[in-house]
Order: C-alpha cells, then sequence, then structure tokens
C-alpha cells in the first residue's frame, strides 16, 4: 500500500468516525416561533449572518418595491466604481423623472462625486441620482437595469425583476419579500453601503441650484431619536412609497449579537412603521444566535497522520471549526436540537481552507452552517532565531553525552564542506573550454601573421644585399635553380649507390 492510499484511507476513515458522531436518537424539537401578524401584504424578518426566514408572509409573492430599488442600485454602484469618481448629470438623467418625485435639486450639467450621489441617493431618495448613476456605471439606465437583474440572479432571487434605477412604476419592475431580503442582506453586508445608509445628517456641496449646497437626512423615520417610531439598534433602511407600490420599507438592526432584516410590501401609511416594529421584537425576543464553534460538542478532532499541501500533519486538530459562524435557534431551543449534515459542496465565496461544510437543520428548517477548515496554525514555519555568539556557546553540550544527542543530520551539515553543484562544474567547464580554445586560435594567427612578417622583412633584406653586391634578381634565381638541380641529383646517386652496395 503506498503512503498517499495510507494516508486516503486513514482521512476516510476519520471522517467516518466524525459522520458517525452525529447519529443518535433525537427527540423532537419545540416548535417555531410563529405568534406574529402584521397589516403589510407582504413581510419578511430574516436573520442576516444566516439568512434564515424567522417569520414571513406572502415572501414570494411578486409586488412593486418603489423606492427600496435604490438599494439594490447603491449596491450595484458601490461594487462597479470609486467613490471618488465624477459624475455628470445629463439632460436625461435630470429631467426623465415623473413630476413631484423625490429629488435632491440637481441640474443637468453640476458635477458631483459618486459619493455625494450615493447619499443623495441613499437618504434623499433622489430620483435624478439614480439616473445619473446609472448612466455613469453602464451608460444608460436600461444598460444599468441589465446589471441589476444579474446581481439579483446572483444572489438568487427568483421573482425580480428590475426596469429601472429608481424604481418608478412599470409592469417589469417587481420582487417579493423574500428576494428583498436577500438584496438588502447583502446590502448591509457591504460596508460602504451601510456607512452610507446608516448616517442621519449629510451635506451636498454647492450646485447651480443649492448655491450653499444641500443639508439632506433620512427618510427612515425609525433612525430619528426625537420619532415616536425610533427603533434602539437600528442600522439603516429605505423607504419607498408609488400610488401602485404603496409603503415600502426595508430595516436592518443589531442588538444581542443578533443582526436582522425586515421587509415590508404593499403595506400603508402608518402601520408599516408599527408592522417593522412587531418584525423586529419578534426576531430578538424569541430567537438567539449563537457561534457553532462554542457549542458544536460532537466535534471530534482529526489527530492522524494527513497531509494537506504536502504538509504532514501529525499534531492534534488537524481540522477545526469555523470560528465565526452562525447559526439561529428559538430561545427555547438546545444546540442539540439543532441537526447537523456534512456536505463536501464548497463554493468559491466560502472561507479559504475550508474542506466541507456543516449544515444545521432544525425542524426541517434551515437554521445555519459552519466549516471544516485546515488548522491554519499547522502550516506555519516556525521562525529560526539566531543567538548571539557568547549565547551561542553558552548552548552547546558540555559531555560526550550531550554531544553524542545532536543529530547526525545536523553534525553532517555543519561538517559539510563547501560544494559546488554539477551544474556549476558544467558551466565553468564549458566557459574553460572555450576559453582555451580561443587561446589556441589567437597563438596559431599570432605565428601565421609573425612568420607571414618575417618573410617579408627576410626579402627585404635579401634583395637589399643582391642590389649591394651588383647581382640581378634573375641571376640569383638562375644560380639558385642550378643548385636546387645538383643538390637533387648528389641525393638520387647517393640512394641508388647506398642500393646497390646492400
Amino acid at each position: 500500500m503506498t503512503q498517499f492510499t495510507k494516508r486516503l484511507s486513514t482521512f476516510s476513515l476519520c471522517m467516518l468516525l466524525f459522520l458517525s458522531s452525529f447519529a443518535g436518537t433525537a427527540q423532537a424539537a419545540a416548535q417555531w416561533p410563529s405568534d406574529l401578524s402584521v397589516n403589510a401584504q407582504g413581510a419578511i424578518v430574516m436573520d442576516a449572518d444566516t439568512g434564515t426566514v424567522l417569520w414571513g408572509q406572502n415572501i414570494h409573492s411578486q409586488y412593486f418595491p418603489a423606492s427600496i430599488t435604490k438599494v439594490m442600485t447603491a449596491l450595484v454602484v458601490i461594487e462597479n466604481c470609486k467613490l471618488d469618481e465624477t459624475v455628470t448629470f445629463s439632460r436625461n438623467a435630470v429631467f426623465n423623472v415623473e413630476s413631484g418625485s423625490s429629488n435632491a435639486g440637481i441640474n443637468e450639467g453640476d458635477k458631483l462625486s459618486v459619493k455625494d450621489c450615493l447619499y443623495a441617493l441613499l437618504l434623499k431618495s433622489a430620483n435624478e441620482s439614480a439616473n445619473a448613476l446609472a448612466e455613469h456605471v453602464a451608460g444608460s439606465t436600461e444598460a444599468f437595469a441589465d446589471m441589476m437583474n444579474a446581481k439579483a440572479k446572483e444572489l438568487g432571487c427568483t421573482n425580480t425583476h428590475f426596469a429601472n434605477p429608481s424604481g418608478l412604476n412599470n409592469p417589469d419592475h417587481y420582487t417579493s419579500p423574500y428576494d428583498m431580503a436577500l438584496i438588502t442582506k447583502a446590502a448591509f453586508d457591504n460596508p460602504v453601503f451601510e456607512e452610507i445608509d446608516s448616517t442621519t445628517y449629510y451635506k451636498l456641496p454647492p450646485n447651480s441650484i443649492n448655491k450653499e449646497g444641500l443639508a439632506i437626512s433620512p427618510g427612515h423615520r425609525m433612525m430619528r431619536k426625537s420619532s415616536p417610531y425610533y427603533y434602539p439598534g437600528i442600522v439603516g433602511g429605505k423607504t419607498g412609497y408609488t400610488t401602485l407600490a404603496g409603503n415600502t420599507l426595508v430595516t436592518c438592526a443589531e442588538k444581542n449579537g443578533m443582526k436582522l432584516i425586515t421587509v415590508i410590501l404593499k403595506g400603508s401609511t402608518p402601520l408599516y412603521w408599527s408592522d417593522t416594529k412587531r418584525l423586529l421584537d419578534f426576531g430578538f425576543d424569541h430567537f438567539v444566535s449563537l457561534k457553532a464553534a462554542d457549542y458544536e460538542n460532537t466535534y471530534s478532532s482529526i489527530t492522524s497522520d494527513l497531509s494537506f499541501s504536502g504538509l504532514a500533519i501529525k499534531r492534534p486538530e488537524a481540522l477545526v471549526l469555523d470560528p465565526n459562524s452562525r447559526i439561529i435557534l428559538p430561545k427555547t431551543a438546545d444546540f442539540s436540537d439543532a441537526k447537523a449534515e456534512l456536505s463536501y459542496d464548497i463554493s468559491p465565496g466560502d472561507p479559504e481552507g475550508a474542506i466541507a461544510k456543516i449544515n444545521y437543520r432544525y425542524n426541517d428548517r434551515v437554521v445555519g452552517s459552519t466549516f471544516l477548515e485546515i488548522n491554519k496554525d499547522l502550516l506555519k514555519v516556525p521562525e529560526k532565531k539566531e543567538l548571539p555568539a557568547e549565547d551561542a556557546e553558552k548552548t552547546l553540550p558540555k559531555s560526550r553525552q550531550a554531544a553524542a544527542s545532536v543529530s547526525e543530520e545536523y553534525r553532517q551539515k555543519a561538517l559539510r564542506p563547501f560544494q559546488i553543484p554539477l551544474a556549476a562544474w558544467l558551466v565553468l567547464g564549458g566557459v574553460g573550454i572555450l576559453v582555451l580554445t580561443g587561446a589556441i586560435v589567437s597563438f596559431f594567427l599570432y605565428k601565421r601573421r609573425k612568420d607571414r612578417e618575417d618573410s617579408i622583412i627576410r626579402r627585404e633584406q635579401r634583395m637589399k644585399r643582391l642590389k649591394d653586391s651588383g647581382v640581378s634578381v634573375d641571376e640569383f634565381n638562375s644560380i639558385l635553380e642550378q643548385r636546387r638541380s645538383s643538390f637533387t641529383s648528389k641525393r638520387k646517386g647517393r640512394r641508388g649507390g647506398w642500393l646497390k652496395f646492400r
């Protein structure tokens, strides 16, 4: 059995042991709280951490959203441009709105930053700001609506379609309480959106209409401490109204470690304020948010010899639970009432290092999840600290027994002489051959040139001597030829006599 197969088998066994720890006979859990009623046609209260629906009414029915549409508008803008970009208001952005609809007094040709436009959008519900932002991001309000619909699909919305960035009446512009809760949850997960939407006062810069600028504040009355509808713990929200949509309202509030989202569709004034208060009170009074890692007693650490990313794990707690994941339960329930289901369906948005997901159900209702992650502490390489020379001497073994305890590997490394790698030797050898070859070629070229120069010098000297002796060049060559012939004849005679003597 290979080492890989052994480790895989060990891991599978540990997983089976882990799964078996969840088995057992569970007693019937308490009923899910449901004692609530509201006046609005569509309503929902959702836990913002887990996405669990705590209570709802017609949560998948379609309604006109009116200006709560701008929550999605703001989210798409924030995700697709920078806050310091400049937005120029076109004629279409300023005048393609319903007469008497909400605005921030911005005129054609005015220039504002994206940040200022977002404040006008969310606090003043400015329709011209919605149009201008849409044109700035997508080029047109129609193209921006396509981006809104793509984002809605990404968030899991199935009963939503946007036709414009402002929420003005349109038969093809609708949403549901559940979908709008998903959109609002995603918006308040964005820190930029939450910072802007939770602001209770902001002053827009001067423009062609408001020479001194314009002070604005949110229309959500539950955010005003001076209002009889003020709700302690409120984070933010957005109002909306058209004759077809009626009163619409989204709200986010946080209390006792729990964050809730509420949506009102097709409501009426002033009842939609009291409806929202009932939804929030119901959630905070009947439910509790728990960190799964603090209560998960059935989880057992996997301590076998495993390998992750090439690292052999022999220390305890090879896998750990995500410390931040939460589940939501009725206050009358125990954590053990939630049934845990292990899944290997990990998505790109899940925590880095997650290898499995534990989904929790309470009476067949998903109430949250957590993740099994590789213990990051096991992947940390200990830092090597170098001691000063005098301290290092103090730490050396003083006896032979202590010296013998030093590992063979350490002593080999310490005593190993300096070694040049084979690749370096090959490179050095190649360079040496090239240098030697170059030297030889240079030597022969130099010798050839020197011989040629010496020959020329000797010829010049010979010519000079011939001239001084009065012998012409032709006469000298004739004498030289006669001597060569005589020398050749004598050699032949000697060779023949020698042969004959033998």
